[in-house]
């Protein structure tokens, strides 16, 4: 029995989902197949006149027939609604990472080979049945041996290789856009899988949630409105995570918080402060606020209630620079000064340069105005940012990873708070954390602290800058400076005329085998024909297809 490569076995099976969901056509519209696009027409499942429905359902299907990684990809694409249409970007935001559970037993194995020892030598009590269950670990609870409490997060097993496999196919399908879709190019595809590669990757880390939850932990020590549960370091793997376990209402469960007397406009209030708290004082921020990551604690003798956060696998941080120019983005909103946004996004770098201010200007009032002139409670963030990051698309904009987790998080909190409270006004909520950050960072306070943490450095190399003035005349004098220049455009166009008739060689040869083996099984199943016969062949087939298609499109430089 011929046993072939897993990519092998997953690459037909995302042809036949493909197919199965109406999205055949794809192939061909590469260029160099449009010529052959009548085929499609003669393959056997499309014999028959077939009704495949929105387009929006059957994309969401396909990616949950994929399996839990390209779920994952498409929430992360769900955030780009400045790039989606609006229907498909609200059908990927209904995708759900919950997968089947693997085997306790399974989980028991993983961390006693973390340890090196029974799990009974660490714990009094380890439960094998799972208390939550993700595409990249699943929660078991415990106890420790002087019976705390604890919950013991365990990275799936084989999960590392299975990214890897479907992130290079997802490279290879964003290559394929990037070179032959139209828009291909303005949405960057390729640039997207990059970004979930690496947030998926550094979700498998354990010590690193680990670091992430402690930082929180320690920026949030002596808060009346926050806690995060205490990391066990000890115990801590890469692939086992121990924390304390925490108890607590979930936040999206509205009656349950009533029912325990909490006052729920204060704590939407409390929400939306703990959040820009997180992102302009301390410039790092749980990215990844759903409801299931966010619970609460009632208070007791008429304190208010606390939150309570978990899962730290994804979080983002913005530099001084960012910070900077967000918070005068979003005085700026408050105050419809709708021309200094314009300023603020050239001067920025984020819209090119030579954007036309005015121009710029038109279009952000034309989208912000008729949201501002509605009542408060009607009027939505999340919404307000879609609109504009669709407009700076039209000049150019480049959207920076860290403004889309910005983004995202925002609009969930946006969600739980109004969920708390209708008629919370999000803008008056954020306004003094913005102008707090202004006046200890923008100003003469601003000033004053930069010199002040700056005098040590200064003084230290103030001795040094003679000698360097004269080594410098020096050089100077004798010819010895000297300025180089390297343009990677040259490069990068050479490379390219270089491989680009091995490229076209392969795909075409490749697409053709492709064809030919889905005919040849789709004949056999449809026909209950030669299928027994020819198994073997249409491996081959798909196979070699299936290579030359990789070796043509998933590799930039061959």
């Amino acid at each position: 029995m011929i046993r072939l490569p897993s990519h092998f076995l997953r690459i037909y099976a995302i042809q036949r989902a493909l197919v199965r969901h109406g999205f055949d056509e794809i192939l061909f519209t590469i260029p160099m197949l449009q010529p052959l696009g009548f085929l499609r027409h003669l393959m056997p499942w499309n014999w028959k006149q077939k009704t495949h429905g929105p387009r929006a359902p059957r994309i969401r299907a396909l990616l949950e027939e994929l399996g839990p990684l390209f779920v994952k990809f498409g929430q992360l694409l769900s955030t780009r609604r400045d790039l989606l249409p609006d229907d498909i970007a609200e059908e990927l935001s209904k995708l759900q990472d919950h997968v089947p559970p693997f085997p306790g037993a399974q989980a028991r194995v993983i961390v006693e080979r973390a340890y090196g020892k029974p799990v009974t030598e660490v714990f009094s009590e380890f439960d094998e049945m799972p208390l939550a269950s993700a595409s990249i670990a699943q929660v078991h609870v415990a106890r420790l041996q002087d019976g705390r409490d604890v919950i013991v997060k365990v990275v799936r097993p084989g999960i590392r290789r299975t990214i890897e496999r479907d992130i290079g196919l997802m490279r290879l399908l964003a290559d394929l856009a990037e070179r032959y879709w139209s828009r291909g190019r303005l949405l960057k595809p390729a640039r997207v899988v990059d970004e979930f590669e690496k947030t998926i990757l550094d979700e498998l880390d354990m010590l690193r949630e680990a670091a992430n939850a402690s930082q929180i932990r320690r920026n949030f020590a002596n808060s009346p409105d926050l806690y995060v549960p205490e990391i066990h370091w000890a115990l801590s793997r890469p692939n086992v995570l121990v924390m304390e376990r925490i108890d607590g209402i979930p936040i999206g469960n509205v009656a349950a918080l009533r029912e325990a007397g909490v006052d729920l406009p204060h704590l939407a209030r409390t929400g939306v402060e703990l959040f820009f708290t997180q992102v302009f004082r301390d410039h790092f921020f749980h990215a990844d606020l759903h409801p299931g990551n966010l619970f609460v604690r009632p208070g007791v003798n008429g304190e208010p209630a606390v939150f309570v956060l978990v899962d730290f696998g994804i979080m983002g941080s913005l530099s001084e620079y960012d910070q900077r120019y967000l918070a005068e983005n979003f005085h700026a909103f408050l105050d419809r000064d709708y021309r200094r946004v314009a300023e603020l996004h050239v001067e920025s770098g984020w819209v090119p340069r030579d954007t036309r201010v005015d121009d710029f200007e038109f279009a952000i009032r034309t989208v912000c105005e008729p949201i501002f002139d509605r009542p408060v409670r009607e009027i939505s963030i999340g919404q307000l940012l879609v609109r504009l990051f669709q407009t700076a698309q039209r000049f150019h904009m480049e959207i920076l990873p860290q403004l889309l987790l910005l983004q995202k998080t925002l609009v969930n909190i946006e969600g739980i708070g109004r969920q708390l409270d209708p008629e919370l006004d999000l803008w008056r909520t954020a306004r003094p954390s913005l102008e707090n950050w202004m006046r200890d960072r923008v100003g003469l306070r601003s000033l004053v602290r930069a010199t002040r943490e700056s005098v040590p450095r200064w003084i230290d190399r103030l001795p040094e800058l003679p000698g360097l003035a004269f080594d410098v005349l020096d050089r100077l004098k004798q010819g010895r400076i000297e300025v180089s220049t390297h343009d990677q455009m040259l490069e990068d166009i050479r490379r390219e005329i270089r491989s680009v008739h091995r490229r076209l060689s392969c795909s075409v040869a490749g697409a053709g085998l492709v064809i030919a083996a889905g005919v040849l099984h789709s004949v056999a199943d449809d026909t209950g024909g030669p299928w027994g016969v020819y198994p073997v062949g249409m491996w081959v087939l798909g196979g070699l297809g299936a290579v030359m298609l990789l070796r043509a499109f998933a590799t930039r430089d061959l």
